[in-house]
């Protein structure tokens, strides 16, 4: 198996980090999850040691990603980043991002697979995330009925989780539609993008309409519907 890229939460609680890597690990099981929280004695604040040290232990070869809670944490990464040799220094990244929906979304994207590009741009993506979501809201009034298979295609289907796309499920929903080359929005979100599935805000009862316009999109939206349909296990 492939390294994945690890990453790395930096906060000025050691709670508050491990928290994230307890939150993050539900969805990320398989990479690199690294708390680097509070001070060289566990008080409030932020340790050298322990962020150089955690960039080391996420390292597997693949990159790593270190994500900061406040404006000091950063500047506590990013003078790792300074002081790491040059090789390393090439696989690691300081991201400034929400500490939250950027953690949780690296974490997924570097689940996935994906490379260490593909994690940071997840990262970053927490920044607007939440933007158009009226647009969103629009974009999922009834449509028309399916086009032909070489054409645009698409499929509703109600979500039956009690609870609706929360986390885990939105996790397992972003994960197979990344083992999928073609591009799927769900109500005019990405598939791919954990953190705009999430922000669609799809509770139980609401309608999920999976669409592609690529030609090869077909079995991506099929899967992503039974999966829906399937209600993650939760029904």
């Amino acid at each position: 198996m492939s390294a994945k890229v690890g990453v790395v939460f930096v906060s000025h609680s050691p709670q508050i980090a491990a928290g994230m890597v307890a939150l993050a690990g539900q969805m990320a099981g398989s990479v690199a999850l690294v708390a680097a929280g509070g001070t060289d004695d566990d008080g409030i604040g932020t340790s050298f040691t322990k962020v150089m040290s955690g960039v080391g232990e996420a390292d597997g070869g693949a990159g790593v990603v270190v994500i900061s809670d406040l404006g000091s944490a950063l500047l506590t990464a990013e003078t790792v980043l300074d002081m790491l040799d040059e090789e390393q220094r090439a696989r690691v990244r300081v991201v400034d991002v929400p500490f939250v929906e950027g953690g949780v979304a690296a974490a997924v994207a570097a689940e996935s697979g994906g490379s260490l590009d593909d994690v940071v741009a997840a990262a970053e993506g927490a920044i607007d995330a939440w933007a158009g979501k009226d647009a969103a809201a629009a974009a999922a009034e009834p449509a028309p009925a399916q086009a032909p298979a070489d054409g645009p295609y698409e499929r509703e289907v109600l979500v039956r989780n009690p609870e609706g796309l929360h986390a885990r499920p939105a996790a397992e929903f972003v994960k197979l539609a990344n083992t999928f080359p073609a591009k799927v929005t769900v109500n005019g979100k990405d598939a791919k993008s954990l953190l705009g599935i999430m922000s669609l805000g799809l509770t139980a009862g609401s309608t999920a309409r999976i669409a592609t316009d690529a030609p090869d999109g077909r079995p991506a939206v099929d899967a992503l519907a039974d999966l829906v349909d399937t209600g993650f296990g939760e029904v």
